[in-house]
């Protein structure tokens, strides 16, 4: 358990049958955050006990050694992971990271959270996440390439159209998608482009799809403005992380009509009073390693600074437990939008409840990606693809409809957004649980 005292909790279980491996622990353990914040989901609920173990604990866990032919001849073996959280309501869903942290509870925390984001927005996936344990920013095109190929291989019997979906997340993407594509076909012994989502156009890819976790971002963020009485052409926003999610988000909430004042990536915080143009802030990042490092277009601040600013709205796009004990007292915006997995802990989130802020949980506010991986899903398997348009308007209605029922739930049992968020899932998992029934 984290050192932070449990803000969630009343009367929790502690489970005597719980078999996963123990916690990597620490502070703000991703995994723990999940978990607590379920726990408390279930008491308000009265959740029968034998559904709670279900729910709690992942379906599936695999971990396998990645030997990669390094470029200089060496052999070099890596760690990858794919955990499935539950199969519930479809086959699993999750995106594949790379990164030198990744750990077994931040997997299984995102796999989780996979399936609470499928279940709010009512696309029929279970919940799944993979990653590897690598820098891919020291690793060579063909190094990634062998890399991917290899840990497909691995989990052959995991994979599939039907079974489990991966997709793009940190560190990876569209070439990445088509590598593991590929291999899976050679294996299979035929095109299956419904096997991963994220992919190229030209191989089975949806239109919006790259726009879409930050269209989502916007979508429910104008649904907040609008329940607390906010005109978007009043607001100031402060994004932090600019890669795809959140430069899209700040992209779309400027041509909404909000003003974009700061902005942030690894590099530092760059803040504007009269607004970024974050059109050449995105230009600028492109054409500099998607860095904005050096960016003149605003002043340099920290990325605590930005969290810290006088805004409407603060999005934090980044990583996980960015707003903390330490400076959630610190922010002085009305709404926080959750474009990241896990950037607010619970810690955090008891102090931004008690200063009145809305929290849009990451769980319903960055479910954009999985709902347009649905529809790019749902369109390879018919071989007939939609218009741009198309599919922004139905993961807009989506998105739409799901902060409304979130919100609303939030009101009838008198608590957050995000454990609306999680009472909505829960209901929707343990529901479908119960009339599939436990198999023996």
């Amino acid at each position: 358990m984290g050192e932070h005292p449990n803000p969630f909790k009343r009367n929790v279980r502690t489970p005597a049958i719980y078999q996963e491996p123990t916690p990597h622990l620490d502070k703000d353990n991703p995994f723990q955050d999940m978990m607590e914040r379920l726990d408390y989901a279930a008491e308000l609920l009265n959740l029968d006990e034998g559904l709670y173990e279900y729910l709690r604990s992942s379906s599936r866990i695999h971990i396998t050694s990645v030997p990669v032919v390094m470029d200089d001849g060496s052999i070099k073996v890596f760690t990858g992971y794919r955990v499935i959280h539950n199969e519930v309501l479809g086959p699993s869903k999750g995106g594949i990271r790379y990164a030198p942290d990744v750990h077994l509870d931040e997997v299984k925390a995102l796999a989780a959270w996979m399936a609470w984001k499928c279940a709010i927005v009512g696309v029929p996936f279970g919940g799944a996440k993979g990653g590897i344990t690598c820098d891919p920013s020291s690793m060579s095109a063909g190094e990634l390439e062998r890399l991917t190929r290899r840990y497909t291989a691995n989990l052959m019997d995991v994979f599939g159209p039907d079974k489990d979906i991966p997709a793009p997340d940190m560190n990876t993407n569209e070439q990445i998608m088509a590598w593991l594509l590929d291999t899976y076909s050679m294996h299979v012994r035929r095109t299956e482009t419904a096997v991963v989502t994220g992919k190229p156009l030209l191989i089975g890819g949806s239109e919006g799809r790259r726009e879409a976790t930050g269209r989502g971002v916007m979508t429910t963020t104008l649904a907040a403005m609008e329940r607390l009485g906010l005109r978007p052409a009043e607001c100031t926003v402060a994004v932090q992380g600019f890669g795809n999610v959140g430069s899209v988000a700040a992209q779309l909430l400027r041509e909404q009509g909000c003003s974009i004042v700061a902005v942030s990536d690894v590099s530092g915080g760059y803040h504007n009073a009269d607004g970024i143009d974050i059109e050449a802030a995105m230009a600028y990042a492109d054409a500099h390693g998607r860095s904005l490092a050096g960016f003149e277009g605003a002043e340099p601040i920290t990325n605590t600074e930005l969290l810290a600013l006088d805004v409407d709205v603060l999005a934090p796009c980044a990583k996980e437990n960015q707003l903390t004990g330490a400076n959630a007292a610190d922010v002085k915006a009305k709404i926080v939008v959750e474009g990241a997995n896990g950037p607010t802990t619970p810690e955090a989130d008891t102090i931004l409840d008690e200063k009145g802020v809305l929290v849009i949980p990451d769980i319903l506010a960055n479910a954009g990606g999985v709902t347009v991986s649905y529809f790019e899903w749902v369109q390879d398997r018919q071989g007939y693809f939609w218009s741009e348009d198309r599919v922004n308007r139905r993961l807009d209605r989506m998105m739409r409809a799901a902060f409304d029922k979130v919100y609303d739930a939030s009101e009838k049992y008198d608590t957050s957004m995000r454990i609306g968020a999680y009472v909505i899932a829960i209901e929707k998992v343990a529901g479908a649980l119960k009339l599939r029934g436990i198999y023996a």
